[in-house]
C-alpha cells in the first residue's frame, strides 16, 4: 500500500480570511485533521464554510508523543494527515516537530501549505532591519535562565524575534533593557491581524516602563534591534550629514535622528549627541 502524506497548514493568526483557498481545500479533503484545539478548528471551518468529511483529532503539547505515533500509523495506511495549530505554521513554537521527524523516519512525504507567520509578520511591520534576523521563540520562564540567555544574545547583530506570554512581558522587557541597554530599539506586536492589533515601537527602557504600568493582553511577538557592530559605527560628521539628508526630505529633526539610529543600529541618544553636541558615538568592539 502506498503511504499517505503529512501536510503542515499555516493557520490564520486572527483574521480567518487569511487562510488560502488551497489550504481550505486541503482541510476539507484530508482524511485526518490534527488540530491543536479542535474547537478552534471547527469554528474556523464554520467561518469559512469548510465542510470537512474526515476525522478531526486533538494534537497538542500534552498528547503529542502518543498522538504522533498514532498519526504515523494512519500515514502508513495511505491517509492524508493535515496538521493545523491555533495560528501560524505548525512546528514553529507550536506542535508538529515530533510528527514531522517521525514521518521522515518512516519515509513518509512531508510538505506544507505556506500561510501566516507571526514571526515574519511582526518583523515586517516592526520598522527594524529585516534583511538578517534570528528567531528565539519563547525565552526561559525562570528569571535566572532568561537572563543567562539574554546575556548570550547581547552581541547578536541580527534583529531578534521572540514570543512572550502577556503576563511575563513586563519582566522580559525589563530584563531585555538591562541586558541590551535601555536605548536598544524594539517593537511589541500584539494581537496581529486581529481586531485590536497594536504595535508599539520604542526603546526597550520605554517599553519596559509602559508594560509595567499597563500590562497588555493577548498574543505577543517581540522584535528587538540587533547589537551594533564595527560596520555600524559612524563618526560625528557622518551622522550629522545623514540626519541632514533625511531632514532635507521634510522630516523633523527628532524623526530624522530616530531614522538614522535605526538605519545604523545605534541608540538614538548617541545620534542626538553627535548632531546636537558634537559628541562622537561610543566605540564598540566587534563580537
Amino acid at each position: 500500500m502506498e503511504s499517505g502524506r503529512l501536510v503542515l497548514v499555516g493557520a490564520p493568526l486572527g483574521n480567518p480570511g487569511d487562510l488560502s483557498p488551497r489550504a481550505a481545500r486541503l482541510l476539507a479533503e484530508a482524511d485526518v485533521v490534527a488540530a491543536e484545539d479542535t474547537r478552534r478548528f471547527v469554528r474556523l471551518a464554520k467561518d469559512l464554510g469548510i465542510r470537512h468529511g474526515g476525522r478531526v483529532v486533538s494534537y497538542f503539547d500534552g498528547n503529542e508523543p502518543r498522538r504522533a505515533a498514532e498519526l504515523v500509523e494512519q500515514l502508513r495506511r495511505g491517509a492524508t494527515v493535515a496538521v493545523v495549530t491555533d495560528g501560524g505554521m505548525p512546528s514553529v513554537s507550536d506542535p508538529g516537530y515530533r510528527l514531522v521527524r517521525a514521518a521522515i523516519e518512516a519515509q513518509i512525504p512531508v510538505t506544507a501549505i505556506p500561510g501566516p507567520s507571526a514571526v515574519t509578520t511582526a518583523l515586517a511591520i516592526s520598522g527594524l532591519p529585516s534583511d538578517r534576523f534570528c528567531f528565539e521563540g519563547f525565552l526561559p520562564r525562570r528569571t535566572g535562565e532568561r537572563r543567562a540567555r539574554l546575556a548570550a544574545l547581547r552581541e547578536e547583530q541580527r534583529t531578534l524575534v521572540l514570543f512572550e506570554a502577556p503576563h511575563r512581558l513586563p519582566a522580559t522587557l525589563a530584563d531585555l533593557a538591562q541586558a541590551f541597554g535601555p536605548d536598544r530599539e524594539a517593537a511589541v506586536c500584539r494581537e496581529l491581524t486581529k481586531t485590536y492589533e497594536q504595535v508599539r515601537r520604542a526603546p526597550l527602557g520605554e517599553l519596559a516602563g509602559w508594560a509595567g504600568s499597563e500590562p497588555p493582553r493577548g498574543e505577543i511577538t517581540l522584535v528587538v534591534g540587533g547589537a551594533p557592530g564595527v560596520a555600524a559605527r559612524l563618526g560625528t560628521d557622518q551622522l550629522r550629514s545623514a540626519v541632514e539628508t533625511v531632514e532635507a526630505g521634510g522630516t523633523s529633526r527628532r524623526d530624522a535622528i530616530a531614522q538614522v539610529a535605526r538605519d545604523h543600529g545605534l541608540p538614538r541618544r548617541e545620534v542626538y549627541n553627535a548632531v546636537v553636541t558634537g559628541q562622537p558615538p561610543a566605540t564598540r568592539l566587534k563580537p
